[in-house]
């Protein structure tokens, strides 16, 4: 099987699995708009493919990987609003706020994390192993609250423009973006490790691999807002520098850019090789690659 068949397998059993959630008028409505908008799932994937790579089995990670979804969703619904980033287009349609108002883009945002949370506390309560589960849930909660993305996004909205520095981006997209990233690598692991042993540096390495490959990714954005095209990113772009914003191109050029997106890549897959693995590693150090050379 190719890598894209993979992903592509991985990816379609994710949106099968989350069109199951909610169904009802009204509010869950305004969730499941922005949850089926589309998007590449590469976080669910992520989690399912730990957990393979840890000995486990896909369906062990599904749960947790459509809960990290779902806390993706939200972020992104209320980093859309006018308080924040004020984008009318996301994935290619109308942002949830121009849809169903503030009000009930901000609800759905809220229902969907109390959402996550409900599909890792189920997903733990299967384990065979439940110090497994309970150590899943609180990874989750420290990487959605004040310690992981709630953290990045505050210093994304209150660090002035003119005080940023490469190194200030780097510490908001740690937590802003990165920070959900690890979570869905290592839920990964421990899904797998809820039902067998799994090498102790299976943690560690996937969090560094995670770390990596989120900086390579937030560089790699911002590369694409600069030079991509509405229709390609299904969002606005340049929608950074037309909001003055302080971003890895505006600071570093496109050069730097990619060299950086180059090296957090390869320090990516060299994180994989410090564990050892029940299962094949292989998708993941692919995936790496796929994601250095995006074009959306």
């Amino acid at each position: 099987m190719s890598f894209r068949e993979e992903y592509d397998g991985a990816r379609a059993l994710i949106e099968e699995a989350l069109k199951k959630e909610f169904a009802l008028p009204g509010l869950e409505e305004a969730m499941s708009y922005s949850l089926l908008a589309g998007g590449k799932r590469v976080r669910p994937v992520l989690t399912v493919k730990f957990c393979e790579a840890a000995g486990g089995r896909a369906e062990e990670a599904m749960s947790l990987g459509c809960a990290l979804e779902m806390l993706h969703t939200y972020s992104l619904i209320h980093d859309d609003l006018p308080a924040m980033d004020n984008d009318d287009l996301r994935r290619g349609k109308p942002t949830n706020h121009k849809v169903f108002g503030e009000c009930t883009a901000i609800l759905a945002g809220d229902a969907l994390q109390s959402a996550a949370f409900r599909n890792a506390a189920e997903a733990g309560l299967k384990f065979s192993r439940p110090e497994a589960g309970l150590e899943a849930v609180r990874y989750f909660a420290e990487a959605a609250g004040e310690r992981g993305m709630c953290l990045g996004q505050y210093g994304d909205t209150t660090i002035p423009e003119s005080e940023r520095t490469a190194e200030t981006l780097l510490r908001i997209n740690d937590l802003k973006t990165g920070a959900l990233l690890r979570a869905a690598c290592v839920l990964g692991v421990l899904a797998s490790k809820g039902n067998r042993d799994v090498c102790p540096d299976c943690v560690s390495a996937a969090e560094e691999y995670a770390l990596n490959l989120g900086r390579a990714f937030q560089i790699k954005d911002d590369m694409l807002d600069a030079m991509s095209t509405d229709s390609e990113l299904g969002k606005p772009v340049g929608s950074d520098l037309a909001n003055g914003k302080a971003t890895y191109m505006s600071l570093l050029g496109a050069e730097k850019c990619a060299d950086l997106v180059r090296e957090y890549t390869e320090r990516a897959k060299a994180a994989l090789r410090k564990a050892s693995w029940a299962g094949d590693t292989s998708f993941l150090l692919e995936l790496a690659d796929e994601l250095e050379k995006r074009s959306s």
